[in-house]
């Protein structure tokens, strides 16, 4: 009786060993739901990467936990640095549904690292919320991937609007960062629209390339100032795209410059000094345009912790974990599938950066703020509905 009571002793201790591993890797196990969050923590994006995080965890920080089935679980977040490159990020996404186990994964600050995850969370049946990724080939085809910010079809047209109806614009040259999806794909949509809006299938004068990381852009530059266009359309990373707007200016080129949201972060600023000052572009979030009582909640909470006013994408960041939440809540499951199907039905739900109902891509529909560089800070100048 005494050897069967030690082995009967020693099972239940294996069990409990085999018990608390498998409550530390399973989604949903034990007391705590695992949200994983795909950013750039290093490397070319890291800057959008850590706004995003910054309303990320302040999130979570205000809403930890979440009752499922009657339970209370703690909400985990489980950081995985896609370190700005593609082959990265589709390695970081597989660790986060194989090894850690996620329900739900959050990001990422750049559409190229995003799409290089969707197959991945695809596969394991685990859905994504992108939070400011604009390219629409992250969700197309994709019903594991949806995200909480506008497209570039809709950031392009407010753009190609806003060069010919307030900088009364005809011509236009674009500098687009060739190996970025995002900036390719807002290119593209802009150059679309200018092209109806003029009536002249010739306005856009020039479509000049660099890679991420250049540093100096002088022969495309050249060939913009013998172009001479109205404006220069150039979306793309924040420092490149401010190296850019820098050296033009050193070059003597004075025509404005139009961008996407990625100029929104201080490094842009920070890299150009007053050489950016004018820059103009669009963007999903301001201070001025947040009116709702979730938007005043955020910006409380926001300002108390840091001491200053948000980015753009850390609303989205923000937003996209509500979002997720809500998801589980009216799943009412630890299912991933299940939780999938209540992220493709959110409908009317008040996030921070504006109410956030999801088509049949995935994608939101938002309006746009369109904001300048001026005296060294960013500046709101208008909103743009859809």
């Amino acid at each position: 009786m005494k050897k069967a009571g030690k082995t009967l002793v020693g099972a239940c201790a294996l069990a409990a060993v085999l018990a608390a591993g498998c409550a530390k890797n399973g989604a949903g196990s034990g007391d705590v739901i695992k949200i994983g969050v795909f950013e750039p923590m290093t490397g070319a994006n890291a800057a959008g990467g850590a706004m995003e995080v910054e309303g990320i965890k302040l999130a979570n920080e205000m809403t930890p936990t979440v009752t499922v089935g009657g339970k209370e679980y703690k909400v985990e977040l489980v950081i995985a640095d896609n370190k700005s490159d593609k082959v990265e990020a589709a390695n970081a996404a597989q660790r986060l549904v194989d090894k850690d186990k996620v329900s739900v994964v959050l990001g990422s600050w750049g559409s190229s690292l995003s799409i290089a995850a969707g197959p991945i969370v695809q596969d394991a049946k685990i859905p994504a919320i992108g939070l400011s990724c604009t390219n629409p080939l992250v969700t197309l085809g994709n019903d594991y991937y949806f995200r909480v910010c506008f497209i570039d079809p809709f950031q392009g047209t407010v753009m190609a609007n806003y060069a010919f109806n307030n900088a009364k614009a005809k011509t236009a040259v674009i500098v687009q960062e060739v190996s970025n999806d995002y900036s390719v794909g807002l290119a593209k949509y802009f150059t679309d629209t200018f092209k109806t809006l003029t009536g002249n299938e010739n306005c856009v004068l020039a479509v000049l390339n660099y890679n991420t990381g250049d540093q100096d852009f002088s022969a495309q530059l050249t060939q913009v100032k013998s172009l001479n266009p109205d404006v220069i359309f150039a979306p793309g990373n924040y420092t490149e795209s401010a190296l850019v707007m820098k050296q033009a200016r050193e070059l003597g080129i004075t025509v404005p410059f139009l961008g996407g949201d990625t100029w929104e972060t201080p490094e842009f600023i920070d890299v150009g000094k007053e050489l950016v000052e004018g820059a103009t572009f669009s963007t999903f979030f301001a201070v001025e345009g947040a009116t709702s009582e979730t938007a005043k909640k955020f910006l409380d909470a926001y300002r108390a912790k840091y001491n200053k006013e948000p980015a753009a994408v850390t609303a989205l960041g923000f937003d996209g974990y509500n979002v997720a939440l809500d998801a589980i809540k009216r799943a009412d499951s630890l299912d991933t599938v299940k939780i999938r199907d209540a992220v493709a039905s959110t409908s009317g739900f008040d996030g921070a950066a504006g109410t956030v109902t999801l088509d049949a891509n995935g994608d939101a529909t938002k309006s746009a703020f369109i904001k300048t560089v001026k005296d060294g800070k960013f500046t709101y100048l208008t909103i743009v509905n859809p």
